[in-house]
């Protein structure tokens, strides 16, 4: 009796280590998948689709990304789950739960590339056509604002402040639907149940977090938690979002995660990872969740330090030798280079060239860094010249020939009012654009950061007269027509004399004069967009004086062409200078830094000029060189009224809310008077 007591007891406590084992690893009840409820405490030998560069670590973490540049990863359930009742999907979409912990390892402390994304989608092919980097691997560049058709619902977890998708700062949570501009977001952290404040989170402390989202279905509200792995879920939510699912997702959808790197090496882990239709999401099992890397190196110790002092007069020679190999090993492979690209000859800086006049591209060389890539300061030796070097990724749909062709072309610029734009660099993946130095930085900082100068009229008229020089050259006084695409305060660069020099032709396209311009592919930034690129994705010089009229409002009154205030209510400055010309104030927008002193008439002249840039027909817009002489007084301003400026009509025109031949019919009437008062083009 005694010895079947004992074998009793042996296999009790062998299958409590079995089972302890399976929940360890990810198998038994710590990996469970129904088709409609799965929980994975570890990721070893789970049926997940894993893209890009996302792995499985042997102990059982999911990463992401590995840390290099320009990476997306995406990992998601292997088949589709039902997310309607309804089997042809006419029904309202289920509720279901998720939970999951992540972490997000930076290069630096306080600074990473990008995040990561929950997402819910119908179409893998969405997914297979994002890009990395701001898209974080969910969307591409052509529908990164918003698209119906992509079907594709998401809860960031963003690290980067990207104005153009409007986000509220570097370390929030945002609800998104078929865009990556959120329709609610906050501060990453939660409120703690005791003291009901507010506890900041960062996405970038290499610590794990646990995420907490809730679709209701009935009630078609998302609800987001967020607190430190181990703390019970908070009682109130981090944020909440009203969202009809009903028109996104269909009766099956893809559920999983994206992530994406830029410029900074980053790496993204999920930890573990429970999902459910129709309730509540399994809890994880903290205790079997797999280990994170440790986050930063441990610190050396006082001996060590004293061993290596030692050491390192014996060694220095060997270890000098082996980093000057390892360095000339690295510059002669790292760069790019083609047989064609001979035809272009004085165009093409070495990297090596570039290296050493950025300091190896120094943190204290950096001029600025954003969306777009890294800007840095460097000295050229031979000849000694101070110049600026853009780092940027390869253009993705045009060819490279064809890029380098322009860049060579654009090149051969020379304008008092222009930044020359010296030639380029290749790298693997990699574009690297050279332009002259300008001490005085960029007109933007000079008119929105109140530690800079404040620039007077005369300065601000001086500035505006250079940037219409610069224009009508590129437009009518050059070999070819080039369309800059991109004009704004921003690329407006100050030289030592503060002359106004426009700058950045990354966007920029040539083509003959005479012939049509060929681009389909609308870029730029919004508030400076004409309206019709959204129709014809045609840049003209037509489009150019656009910008310029939104450039002319924004450094007269100090203020960007569109703003976005408290209430999510938009403010468009075109409509609110039109508004105060209406109620005879059109003084009132002037930007109140500008010192006493300046000619009214004169402001008044730009202004209303600037109206008559930003008018929505591109036939009602004068031509640079008619704007030069309405700036020089050569050619006075027609005798304009707000009545005849009203963009309403016009704008309904635009929304297709006139067929063609209505607006046809409009042209010889109302919209060919306009026409004729920009000087009769």
């Amino acid at each position: 009796m005694f010895l079947e007591h004992q074998h009793f007891v042996t296999l009790l406590l062998v299958l409590v280590a079995a089972d302890r084992y399976l929940v360890a690893t990810g198998g038994g009840s710590g990996s469970v998948d129904d088709g409609r409820q799965f929980t994975y405490n570890s990721f070893v030998g789970v049926n997940l689709t894993l893209d890009g560069g996302t792995t499985v670590t042997p102990n059982g973490l999911l990463m992401l990304t590995n840390g290099s540049l320009q990476m997306k990863g995406q990992a998601f359930h292997p088949s589709p789950l039902p997310f309607r009742a309804e089997a042809n999907g006419t029904g309202t979409v289920r509720s279901f739960s998720t939970t999951f912990v992540f972490a997000i390892f930076g290069q630096f402390a306080n600074l990473s590339s990008h995040g990561l994304a929950f997402f819910a989608t119908t179409s893998r092919e969405v997914l297979s056509a994002a890009l990395p980097g701001q898209f974080l691997g969910l969307l591409d560049d052509t529908n990164g604002g918003g698209n119906r058709s992509d079907r594709i619902f998401a809860v960031e977890l963003d690290t980067l402040l990207n104005a153009d998708f409007r986000d509220i700062n570097s370390n929030h949570v945002g609800v998104n639907v078929n865009s990556l501009i959120s329709l609610e977001s906050a501060n990453a952290g939660y409120y703690d149940d005791g003291t009901g404040m507010f506890q900041n989170l960062s996405l970038i402390s290499r610590k794990a977090m646990q995420v907490w989202v809730d679709y209701d279905g009935m009630a078609t509200v998302i609800t987001v938690t967020m607190a430190p792995l181990g703390m019970a879920r908070p009682k109130k939510p981090l944020l909440q979002a009203t969202v009809d699912l009903s028109g996104v997702l269909q009766s099956t959808t893809y559920v999983g995660f994206s992530s994406a790197t830029g410029v900074m090496s980053t790496r993204h882990f999920v930890v573990g990872w429970s999902f459910a239709l129709d309730g509540p999401a399994p809890a994880l099992d903290i205790s079997a969740l797999p280990t994170l890397p440790r986050a930063w190196p441990k610190p050396r110790s006082k001996v060590l330090e004293i061993v290596l002092s030692v050491a390192s007069a014996t060694l220095v020679v060997s270890v000098g030798i082996a980093i000057y190999l390892f360095v000339q090993r690295r510059l002669k492979y790292s760069e790019l280079r083609e047989d064609w690209e001979e035809a272009f000859g004085p165009h093409r800086f070495s990297y090596k060239e570039l290296f050493h006049a950025t300091k190896g591209f120094s943190n204290k060389n950096l001029l600025g860094a954003g969306a777009f890539g890294s800007v840095y300061r460097g000295k050229l030796r031979k000849p000694p010249k101070e110049i600026a070097v853009k780092r940027v990724s390869h253009e993705s749909r045009q060819g490279m020939k064809e890029f380098v062709a322009e860049v060579s072309s654009i090149g051969r610029l020379r304008h008092r009012n222009l930044v020359p734009l010296l030639g380029y660099c290749r790298r693997r993946g990699e574009l690297l654009l050279i332009y002259d130095y300008m001490p005085n930085g960029s007109l933007d900082k000079h008119l929105y950061d109140t530690s800079a100068d404040t620039l007077d009229w005369r300065q601000r008229f001086h500035i505006i007269r250079g940037v219409a020089a610069g224009l009508l050259y590129l437009h009518e006084d050059w070999e070819q027509v080039v369309i800059h695409r991109d004009v704004k305060a921003s690329n407006v660069l100050l030289d030592s004399e503060m002359n106004g020099r426009l700058g950045d032709f990354g966007l920029a396209r040539l083509y003959d004069h005479g012939a049509n311009a060929q681009t389909t592919h609308v870029v730029g930034t919004m508030g400076y967009l004409a309206p019709e690129l959204g129709h014809t994705g045609k840049a003209t010089p037509s489009t150019d004086v656009f910008a310029f009229g939104a450039f002319l409002l924004e450094i007269t009154c100090g203020r960007r062409p569109i703003e976005q205030h408290q209430h999510n209510n938009r403010i468009v400055l075109v409509d609110w200078v039109m508004e105060q010309w209406r109620k005879g104030m059109i003084m009132d927008v002037v930007d109140t830094r500008i010192p006493d002193g300046f000619s009214p008439d004169k402001v008044s002249l730009v202004l209303k000029l600037a109206l008559l840039c930003s008018h929505p027909l591109p036939t009602a817009r004068p031509t640079m060189r008619q704007v030069i002489k309405y700036l020089d007084g050569d050619t006075l301003l027609p005798d304009l009224s707000p009545a005849y400026l009203s963009f309403t009509m016009l704008e309904r025109m635009f929304d297709g809310e006139f067929n063609q031949n209505m607006l046809a019919c409009a042209s010889s009437t109302s919209i060919g008077a306009i026409s004729d008062l920009s000087g009769g083009r």
